[in-house]
């Protein structure tokens, strides 16, 4: 049994031929990761594969090898295979919003055949026109050609965006910080929360800073707020410090401030050259789009070498996606594997775990991928999912975690498959005496997924002295799920290989489960119910009397309680 699903209804996983097995299959599968590791000592080859620069050995999961033939005879028969070249070839996946879902297209290197021609737009051109206007920019900057209104080179560039124009750049720039450009350093601005703005800003020379606004239609709530109170620092600064003389003002806004988007006119509007405005397509979504001109601020600082780099990683996990046999297949089987965890092993949520201080913001990014991507209830022809979806991922990077939440993954009542993220090479050698401590540091990577996966017995634990109830409390059950992910080393490319990892992993997933992993309604609400509170919270006695009760009460304490 074989779907194409690419607009046409989603076939209902659950009345497939392989959920049924994998059902049964989940009441009979025996034994323990304890057991299975003893009567096969090939299990870690047989379930270690390459992807590109990254060594994935899911052998630490709850499976065997029927299990994983099940996963992909569900894939087969609900069609991901051909969702997924339906997506490359820019079919409009994104059925509620009837458009094409092309963020693989921003890393195709130029020249790449055949040319990808989508809704009479030649794709592959308009990107590469406008990387390079992006990396003629970014030169300008790096070089000292381009300049504040005072004349002085930029240090600082701020980027002002929110969701995916704010979290890809971070994460990126935290990850690859090493390789800025001496003198020039990267700061984020994305909270409408007033301390935010100031506390960006308060140690900035307005006259060295130059400052990046993110948002497709310039009519992102706080991003356009957040401008204006950093259009008004600077202009203040420039006034009390350089002289600043209101004929400037409008020279000032140009000179320190640049534009992602394609609403050129209200650009305009603001004061910033339409010229120093870079577009992106509305097939690329907010949260898969920081390999596009919202990596404005990352070409900058880091350069255009480090990001075409970054783009080269993304286009070999792409292309290993796109051509690798299934059961060879890394981002298949991982998303596949998910489906197991989620579906079948009832797990709620996902820990992704790197062992990296670099990447300590890369489960935040994917908090946005996959729970805006997964998190919904409604397939993609209208219809209400049959399943559970969605998983909500979370985490921090190792060692931390270890001394925070760890305790629950080893020994609470849940099951919370965890991702292991490592590096063989670390980006900075430190020894502690005689002790390499990167050593040290993988050595505590390598002894968690041990533990998680075997635990210690009851035994084990008499065997080293402890007797009565002090037993239980020191025994593991071991049979915790994980996978672990290495690569030589923490490099521009190697991380843009781990994002599209993710991002394709979060595809299989939508498409088995029959959901539109690309557009994000629940986002809505919040929004246009905070613009219809405004006046409410402004102080309108009617407005707030016409709210609930307890939204009403909250309104009125905070106008009782706010100073000055």
């Amino acid at each position: 049994m074989t779907a194409s699903n690419t607009s046409s209804a989603p076939l209902d996983p659950t009345s497939t031929d392989a959920w049924a097995s994998l059902e049964a299959h989940n009441l009979e599968i025996a034994g323990s990761l304890r057991e299975w590791f003893d009567a096969d000592p090939q299990r870690a080859e047989r379930f270690s594969r390459t992807a590109a620069d990254l060594r994935v050995d899911l052998s630490k999961n709850l499976i065997t090898a029927e299990t994983m033939e099940l996963l992909q005879q569900l894939s087969r028969e609900v069609g991901v295979e051909e969702r997924r070249d339906a997506m490359f070839s820019g079919a409009h996946l994104n059925t509620t919003e009837d458009r094409a879902v092309l963020h693989t297209a921003l890393r195709r290197p130029e020249g790449a055949a055949p040319a990808l021609e989508v809704d009479g737009q030649q794709i592959d051109a308009d990107v590469h026109e406008t990387l390079q206007r992006v990396y003629d920019f970014a030169d300008s900057v790096r070089s000292g050609e381009w300049t504040g209104v005072t004349g002085k080179k930029i240090e600082t560039v701020v980027n002002i965006g929110i969701g995916g124009s704010d979290l890809g750049p971070v994460m990126v720039y935290e990850a690859l910080k090493p390789l800025a450009q001496d003198g020039l350093s990267a700061r984020f601005l994305s909270n409408i929360d007033p301390t935010d703005a100031h506390e960006t800003t308060r140690d900035l020379d307005p006259e060295t800073t130059l400052v990046i606004v993110a948002s497709k239609t310039f009519t992102t709530l706080e991003t356009l707020t957040n401008a204006r109170l950093v259009r008004e620092w600077l202009l203040a600064g420039l006034r009390e410090n350089a002289g600043l003389t209101v004929e400037q003002e409008t020279e000032a806004v140009a000179k320190h401030f640049v534009a992602v988007s394609t609403a050129l006119d209200k650009v305009e509007a603001f004061g910033i050259d339409p010229k120093n405005a870079f577009g992106f397509w509305d097939w690329v979504g907010g949260r898969y789009s920081v390999d596009s001109a919202i990596g404005t601020v990352l070409a900058t600082v880091l350069g255009p070498d480090v990001f075409e780099e970054l783009l080269a990683g993304f286009h070999a996990m792409d292309e290993h996606f796109r051509t690798a046999p299934a059961e060879d297949n890394v981002p298949l089987l991982m998303g596949l594997l998910n489906v197991w965890n989620v579906n079948f092993l009832e797990a709620e949520t996902h820990a992704v775990l790197p062992y990296s201080q670099y990447l300590h913001r890369f489960p935040a990014y994917l908090q946005q991928l996959t729970m805006e991507s997964n998190g919904k209830s409604v397939r993609w022809d209208g219809t209400l999912a049959t399943t559970e979806t969605g998983e909500v991922f979370w985490g921090e990077p190792g060692t931390n975690g270890q001394h925070a939440f760890y305790q629950l993954i080893h020994q609470g009542t849940r099951v919370i498959p965890a991702d292991f993220i490592a590096f063989a090479t670390p980006n900075h050698a430190l020894a502690d005496g005689d002790q390499d401590v990167h050593e040290l540091f993988l050595a505590n990577f390598f002894a968690q997924t041990k533990a998680l996966a075997f635990g210690k017995t009851a035994a084990e634990v008499r065997a080293e002295g402890t007797e009565g109830s002090l037993v239980a409390a020191r025994e593991f059950s071991g049979d915790r799920p994980t996978t672990s992910i290495m690569a030589p080393k923490l490099t521009a490319s190697v991380l843009g290989q781990l994002i599209a990892l993710y991002e394709h992993i979060t595809f299989v997933q939508g498409t088995v489960w029959g959901i539109n992993s690309f557009d994000q309604w629940g986002v809505e609400l919040g929004k246009q119910l905070a613009k219809d509170l405004a006046g409410a919270v402004a102080g309108d006695d009617e407005k707030i009397s016409a709210e609930d009760s307890s939204t009403a009460a909250l309104i009125r304490y905070y106008r009782e309680h706010r100073e000055g």
